[in-house]
């Protein structure tokens, strides 16, 4: 969308609906700032091909002084006063304050890490951060990190550089804290949190958003009232703990004779969820799970009827939702029920060809996934006991990150100056009980911080964690922001949330 007819029906729109809540923010007194983001429009889409070229994968411990070092630049560049490495028992985190001489504080979550590769899977090479035309869609950088989260952080890095050039001090005072390790559970970013430089920053801030691009291929935008939690671990079956079975791999004759530690695990699995649907059968994991409201309720009957079912269908490449169920009751299941997922499963010999052996370990990537008012360790320790209580005390369990559930009040300024923004972008926000991924909002939204925290930013893009993982720059969608409305949108938003609270 061409970014005059942008701000044009955002003026509209903000007449249609109500006085603007920020005055200031009227796009008038805007004006120059979005001026400044269209003419920087080249530099920041090299900034943020800058950064996709770098790999940082804290899975397998590949870029990550050099992606630390990348992004505690951009940080500076985009005008943070004060940026500090800030060490961890894991990958370091970083620290960064914009001192504005602003009324209000808000606080800013970043991650510099992304997920793993398999380049033979990929349309254009992962680290390339090619400029690529996609039919429908229009011209997208496509790259690992390009949506998660590298696109929508740079865009909000991008709205700083605009505020600058066009004279200005940002609206609101920051304080950025970015980690390494979101990609694999985040297992110090509490700890990172905690440190006393970087608590007593975050404690004086009015609430934490996280930049996204929350926009579908319709060109809706939801804001998420939290999100679930994540376990991240891992499920090891082998011969040595097991007592049975080989200590190591042998011919598959003995098959007739010698036990199956992959057989094992395989049937240690099949008790955790029940039979068609999935759902988790570990006693006592759900026990605490919070019930839908009756509020949330109408949220996800007013969601089935706002977002376009065929296109959701569409853009996940499925045809049916588990046990066929309808549109809202997929919706309501989403944000309500607590999961358990096998990532993946490995043991023995997956090359090519047959090799007959009776592999000694085997082993499954899991993540259960948490709904208020469920938690971390509480989900884990009835793993393990379930394990037990089945026979299948020496299956280890091995936790390599996650973090509890988040839930942020729609009252809650922090939101409230999301629902003015898009309004004024001449959207209607999907209010939703809270997003069906994770983030470690909960370092935030609990003791002693307890601040209220979300996700915000126009714009679109899709495949995180997938091959072909692309953030649209330029949208032959006019429903859909591209990178200079996503830019605008974070530019809107600062200037929402230095509006006195009414």
């Amino acid at each position: 969308m061409d970014r005059r007819a942008f701000v044009s029906g955002a003026v509209a729109s903000a007449a249609a609906l109500a006085l603007p809540r920020n005055a200031f923010a009227a796009s008038t007194e805007l004006a120059p700032i979005h001026a400044q983001v269209k003419k920087r429009h080249d530099e920041a889409v090299r900034r943020l091909q800058q950064w996709i070229r770098q790999p940082t994968i804290a899975a397998e411990n590949k870029g990550i002084a050099e992606g630390c070092a990348l992004t505690m630049g951009l940080f500076k560049d985009a005008g943070f006063q004060k940026v500090t490495r800030i060490p961890s028992d894991g990958h370091p985190g970083i620290l960064a304050t914009l001192e504005a001489g602003a009324r209000n504080t808000v606080g800013v979550y970043f991650m510099y890490d992304v997920k793993q590769v398999d380049p033979s899977e990929w349309s254009s090479p992962p680290w390339a951060a090619a400029l690529v035309d996609k039919p429908g869609v229009g011209k997208v950088m496509m790259g690992r990190g390009a949506v998660n989260q590298k696109g929508p952080q740079s865009a909000l890095l991008a709205a700083l550089h605009a505020i600058r050039g066009a004279g200005r001090k940002p609206p609101v005072n920051l304080v950025l804290v970015a980690e390494g390790e979101e990609e694999i559970g985040s297992p110090h970013f509490a700890q990172i949190a905690r440190r006393p430089e970087v608590h007593s920053a975050l404690s004086r801030c009015s609430g934490v958003f996280m930049p996204s691009a929350a926009q579908g291929p319709d060109g809706v935008v939801q804001i998420n009232l939290g999100a679930k939690g994540v376990v991240e671990l891992e499920l090891i079956a082998s011969g040595e703990k097991w007592g049975r079975g080989p200590r190591r791999d042998i011919h598959s004759s003995n098959r007739a004779r010698v036990d199956s530690p992959a057989w094992h695990l395989v049937q240690a699995l099949n008790t955790l969820v029940t039979g068609e649907g999935g759902d988790p059968a570990i006693e006592g994991f759900a026990d605490r799970a919070r019930p839908v409201s009756s509020a949330e309720k109408a949220m996800i009957a007013e969601g089935a009827r706002r977002i376009d079912e065929v296109r959701v269908k569409k853009l996940l490449g499925v045809n049916r939702w588990v046990s066929d169920l309808s549109w809202e009751d997929a919706l309501e299941r989403l944000v309500s029920r607590p999961t358990v997922n096998i990532q993946g499963l490995v043991g023995g010999y997956t090359g090519p060809g047959g090799k007959t052996i009776l592999p000694s370990r085997a082993a499954a990537k899991i993540d259960l996934r948490l709904v208020p008012d469920m938690t971390r360790d509480e989900a884990v320790a009835a793993l393990k006991a379930h394990l037990k209580k089945r026979g299948f005390g020496d299956v280890e369990v091995n936790v390599t990150g996650g973090y509890d559930p988040t839930s942020t009040s729609a009252e809650a300024p922090l939101i409230r100056a999301q629902v003015a923004a898009y309004r004024r972008a001449g959207l209607d926000p999907v209010m939703w009980p809270r997003g069906a991924g994770s983030w470690p909002g909960f370092v935030f939204t609990s003791a002693p911080l307890r601040l209220p925290a979300g996700h915000f930013g126009l714009g679109h893009g899709t495949g995180a964690h997938a091959p072909d993982e692309y953030y649209v720059i330029e949208s032959a969608n006019p429903k859909v922001q591209g990178y200079d409305g996503a830019v605008s949108s974070f530019v809107d938003y600062l200037y929402e949330l230095a509006a006195p609270v009414s």
